[in-house]
Order: C-alpha cells, then sequence, then structure tokens
C-alpha cells in the first residue's frame, strides 16, 4: 500500500508539472505534494494503525483526517493529484468500522468524480463517473468482507486458545490430583502399614513385659526389623524407586519373602507359584507386590485369620495373583465393618487403583465365616498406561 501511495504521488506530481508548467501556483502546489508525502510517512510514527479487531486511537483518527484534509485542497488546487485517493481508502478501510469507513469512502468517491468532471473536456466520458464508484464499491465490499472474515476467525482463535487453557488448566488439576491419589496409596501401602505393625507389635509387647519377656523382647526385634524396612522403603519412595523387596528378588522372591515376614502371631502364609513367570514391567511387578501387601495387611488386622496363601499364577497373556484367607470375611457390598475401629477405607480401593493403572482389574470374593479372596489380573498383550506424571 506505501509503494502505491509513493507511485500515484510520483505519477500525479509528474502529470501536473507537465501540464500546469508555468502556472503561478506551481510552486505552492509542489509545496502541497511535500507536505501531503511527509506527513503520509512521518505522521504514521506517533500515530500507528491499530491492531486487526482493535479501534482506532485518537491519534489515529487524527492522522488520518489531517492527510484526507490535505489531500481534498490538493485535489482543489491540482486535480491531477485524484488517484492519490487510492491508498487513503486502503487506509481508512483497514483500520476504522465498516460503518463509518463506508461513508468516508463515498464522501472521497464523489470528490473523485467530481474533480474528474471538472477537468473533462468536450463530452463527458462516463467512464470519470462510474469508474471511481465502481472501482470503490468493489474494494469496499472485498475489505469489508475480508474484515468480517479476520473477525471471524479472531473469534474463532479466541475460542481456541481459551479451550487450550481450559484444557491444559484441566490436565493440570488431573495430573495433581493422580499424583495426590499415587502419594496416598504409597504411603497407605508401605510407611502406614509399617507403622500399624509396629504400633501393634510395642503394644502387645508392653502388654506381656512382665509374664514373658523373652517373647516381649522378640516383638521389639520385629518392630525393629519393620522399622529398617520402613526406612528403606521411605529412602526408595522419596527417590520414586521400586519397592525396596523388588531392588535385588524377582516378583516371585520378593512374594516369597513377603509371605515369610507376614507369618508369625497366630498367622501362616505361604507362597505357591504356578507357571514360569517371564520378564514384567517394573510397574506391574511394583503393583502387584502392593497389592500383595495392602491385601495381607488387611489379613493381620481385621481378618482374624490363621492361614493365608499367595498364589501368582502366570499365562501366556496375563498374570494373575490370588490372597485367600480363612478370616471371618465381610460382605464386600456392605458397609465396612464398625468393628474395624477408626475409619481407613483406602486399603481395597488403592489395591483397584494399582490394578486399574497397570491395564488389569481387581475382584474381591468373601462371604460372612468364610474368608476372602482377593483377585488381581494383569494383562501382558497391552501396554499397561502411563499415570500422569507433574
Amino acid at each position: 500500500m506505501h509503494a502505491a501511495f509513493f507511485l500515484l504521488l510520483g505519477s500525479s506530481l509528474a502529470r501536473f508539472l507537465t501540464r500546469d508548467q508555468g502556472d503561478t501556483r506551481t510552486v505552492w502546489v509542489v509545496a502541497l505534494f511535500v507536505v501531503f508525502c511527509l506527513l503520509y510517512v512521518f505522521g504514521r510514527l506517533p500515530a500507528p494503525a491499530p491492531r486487526p479487531g482493535a479501534r482506532p486511537t485518537a491519534r489515529h483518527l487524527a492522522w488520518l483526517g489531517a492527510v484526507s484534509a490535505v489531500w481534498i485542497v490538493l485535489l482543489v488546487l491540482a486535480p491531477s493529484a485524484t488517484w492519490c485517493a487510492m491508498p487513503l481508502l486502503f487506509a481508512g478501510l483497514h483500520t476504522l468500522p465498516a460503518r463509518i469507513a463506508v461513508p468516508v469512502v463515498a464522501g472521497l468517491t464523489a470528490l473523485i468524480v467530481a474533480s474528474q468532471m471538472r477537468v473533462s473536456q468536450g463530452t463527458l466520458n462516463p467512464n470519470m463517473v462510474l469508474a471511481p464508484p465502481a472501482i470503490a464499491a468493489v474494494a469496499t465490499a472485498v475489505l469489508v468482507h475480508l474484515q468480517r472474515q479476520a473477525a471471524r476467525q479472531r473469534v474463532l482463535i479466541d475460542d481456541l486458545v481459551r479451550t487450550r487453557r481450559d484444557l491444559a488448566a484441566a490436565e493440570r488439576r488431573t495430573g495433581i490430583l493422580t499424583e495426590r491419589q499415587r502419594l496416598s496409596t504409597e504411603i497407605h501401602d508401605t510407611l502406614a502399614q509399617g507403622l500399624s505393625s509396629q504400633q501393634m507389635l510395642l503394644q502387645a509387647a508392653e502388654r506381656i513385659w512382665q509374664a514373658d519377656p523373652d517373647t516381649a523382647r522378640g516383638h521389639i526385634r520385629d518392630a525393629a526389623e519393620i522399622t529398617s524396612r520402613s526406612l528403606a522403603e521411605a529412602r526408595r519412595f522419596v527417590h520414586d524407586l521400586a519397592p525396596a523387596d523388588l531392588a535385588e528378588r524377582t516378583l516371585a522372591e520378593a512374594l516369597s519373602a513377603l509371605a515369610d515376614r507376614e507369618t508369625g502371631a497366630g498367622l501362616t502364609v505361604v507362597f505357591r507359584l504356578d507357571g514360569t513367570p517371564g520378564p514384567l514391567p517394573e510397574r506391574v511387578e511394583a503393583a502387584l507386590l502392593r497389592i500383595a501387601q495392602g491385601a495381607l495387611a488387611n489379613v493381620r488386622e481385621h481378618a482374624t485369620a490363621t492361614r493365608a496363601a499367595l498364589t501368582l499364577t502366570c499365562l501366556d497373556d496375563q498374570i494373575s495373583l490370588d490372597i485367600a484367607d480363612n478370616g471371618r470375611g465381610f460382605d464386600p457390598d456392605g458397609p465396612p465393618a464398625p468393628e474395624a475401629g477408626r475409619a481407613r477405607g483406602h486399603g481395597l480401593p488403592a489395591m483397584r487403583i494399582r490394578a486399574r493403572q497397570s491395564g488389569g482389574a481387581l475382584t474381591v470374593e468373601s462371604t460372612p465365616g468364610e474368608g476372602t479372596v482377593v483377585s488381581a489380573a494383569i494383562p501382558l498383550t497391552i501396554d499397561a498406561p502411563r499415570e500422569t506424571a507433574l
């Protein structure tokens, strides 16, 4: 647009000098051409055009009005400056609202037609009357259409940006909730269970310290061992590593060691392996071990069982873990047992979450008085979904 302005301005000045050479107004008209050019060039610096879709500033409107006024005076003195109005038309249409730009264009077009008729000689050329309005109408229609299209695109872009921002916020909230859930299940399955076991052993040692000091010392040693394991779990938990039992063991070995640790104080835990376990993802091994720990913690604290069995079954397309006990059982669909003491309610939901995050499912079968079986089955034909990380 700027190149077109300077080209039309130069041709208009050349036409004026060639046709009106020797006129007494030549010096003033040339000076007015220079003022017109300088105002167009340097007036835009303090009054830049507004951004698309934004309202024009007062400075820009003042600049546009001053340039138009100078052009009108120049048009009266030198009709050859007629076509310098085209860049002004485009500048006005580009920056002004349509309801203001259209009347401005109509007024400038009327001045162009009047100037052409004033300098015409002989028979009136219809093109002088019809061409300027036709060009102005086409230019106005095209630019107004583009302006409206740009406005709709800005609305769509704003909606898209707002939607992406809301989606990012929702994903961030989901990530926070998922991480909180992961932390709660990790704490429940490691530190909370260890502290609960230590509390039970220390309370038992306190009760029998006078009557049976040897047994009480055994409880204290067991509590110290649990403290060591809990400390190792805490350190690995801080570093977001696998369970400590899986650091140097396979899953089967870790489950066997877990069964040996949980055996005692009226509860016997055995481990059975069906099939040959192949290489498993670390996340699946950690999930199954945590599920076993959580299930045995429930057996020890709530089931009043004397025997429990861990069974790891390895098939071609899935791996499953069953934890069965001969305890008092419960109704899986009913409310938590009131005799459980303080409300916990986190063990089974945490186990279900772990199984689901590994792409599997957890089922609980229990009947009051007939024990409980917790089963976790994880398919091996699909990749376990990743948890959202912060």
